[in-house]
């Protein structure tokens, strides 16, 4: 009995027992595992963004410019037609009878003035032997003058109703897509119509405008006025793809006061149609090229009370650098002062990070 006290006694000291504390795990012993990227020497392009809309360099409304039933409709929705293709017939049968009428007035006019110039050189010959009165000389004279300026006339008549049985014949204005048809063949179609027939969008080249914010319009003035062209990008909504490259053309005379930014217009050649009219894209502008200069990716650099500064691993441990940033271009900084080509920069495990303290550089797994 006195065994089983003892036993029993034991099992409830261990029990009551509080359970052993592990010792804490100190973040800042040992080496910090820390991934590094080179800092190299490169060719920095200068960019800035924007966010564009595509615009049509032309957009023609086609009317008719004579009235009449529309007899032909010769293209479909959506074609790409050339200048100067047909599109659409008014019934021609009316202005040829007017056409034929002036070419009628215009002959019988015609013999008038021959009859009237033959008798006129009659006269003059007669009035040379002083066989005639010179009164029935200028009248004749007067008759000749008078039948010229109808002949004239006739003329002019007669080139207007050619011109507007030309006119029965609608020809493409421009080269463009087509959009949808407003009329169907068998109305009554006519000059005054506001509606038109169809648009016609010009696509190839078409332009891209948008608007860069005031603090970058000397940039762009000084890039432009060194008389190259400036290329322009134009990428999707998500800028994972990009569409086309083109080039600056232009920018407006002044700066808009309630947004403070600067209108802008580039032209791209899109002979794969990959921009379409009113479409939102996102531009990338080159402003110029920096050569031979010391990169690192942004986020490699760290902002403190010292200003930027990145961790470089030498001897095994990370030190900190001062560093005098430049221009950035996408995930890419400039470094004017700070690091030297070939430097490893730390870019993972930053923070876990002070100046001093023993790293182990980690490789990325393959395919990462």
């Amino acid at each position: 009995m006195a065994l089983a006290a003892v036993l029993a006694g034991a099992l409830w000291a261990l029990r009551a027992a509080p359970a052993a504390t592990p010792p804490e795990v100190d973040p800042w012993a040992g080496p910090a595992p820390v991934r590094t990227v080179p800092a190299r020497r490169e060719t920095l392009v200068l960019k800035v963004g924007a966010i564009g809309t595509v615009t049509p360099l032309n957009v023609v409304t086609v009317r008719p410019r004579v009235d009449g039933p529309l007899a032909r409709v010769l293209f479909e929705e959506g074609d790409v037609v050339a200048a100067g293709q047909p599109l659409a017939e008014v019934d021609p049968a009316v202005y040829r009878v007017r056409v034929a009428q002036a070419e009628g007035q215009h002959a019988q006019n015609a013999a008038l003035l021959a009859n009237a110039q033959a008798d006129l050189a009659m006269y003059e010959r007669l009035a040379a032997q002083d066989a005639v009165a010179r009164q029935v000389l200028d009248k004749q004279k007067a008759l000749v003058a008078q039948l010229v300026g109808t002949q004239k006339a006739d003329q002019a008549a007669l080139d207007s109703a050619r011109l507007q049985l030309a006119w029965t014949r609608i020809a493409a204005p421009i080269a463009g897509r087509t959009g949808l048809r407003r009329v169907d063949a068998g109305n009554l179609v006519a000059a005054t119509d506001t509606q038109g027939l169809v648009t016609i969008t010009q696509t190839r080249p078409i332009a891209v405008t948008f608007s860069l914010p005031e603090a970058t319009v000397a940039a762009v003035r000084a890039a432009h006025a060194r008389g190259r062209p400036l290329a322009v990008e134009a990428w999707d909504r998500t800028e994972t793809r990009r569409l086309a490259g083109g080039h600056l053309t232009t920018f407006d005379n002044q700066i808009d006061a309630a947004t403070g930014t600067l209108k802008m217009k580039a032209r791209f050649d899109n002979g794969d149609d990959m921009l379409f009219p009113n479409q939102y894209v996102k531009v990338r502008l080159a402003l110029g090229e920096r050569t031979g200069t010391v990169t690192i990716p942004a986020d490699a650099v760290q902002h403190g009370e010292r200003g930027p500064h990145a961790y470089v691993v030498a001897q095994g441990k990370a030190v900190l650098r001062p560093l005098k940033l430049g221009a950035g271009q996408d995930d890419r900084v400039e470094v004017i002062e700070g690091l030297a080509d070939g430097d490893a920069v730390v870019l993972e495990g930053l923070d876990r990070l002070k100046d001093g303290r023993e790293v182990v550089v980690v490789k990325p797994a393959p395919g990462a």
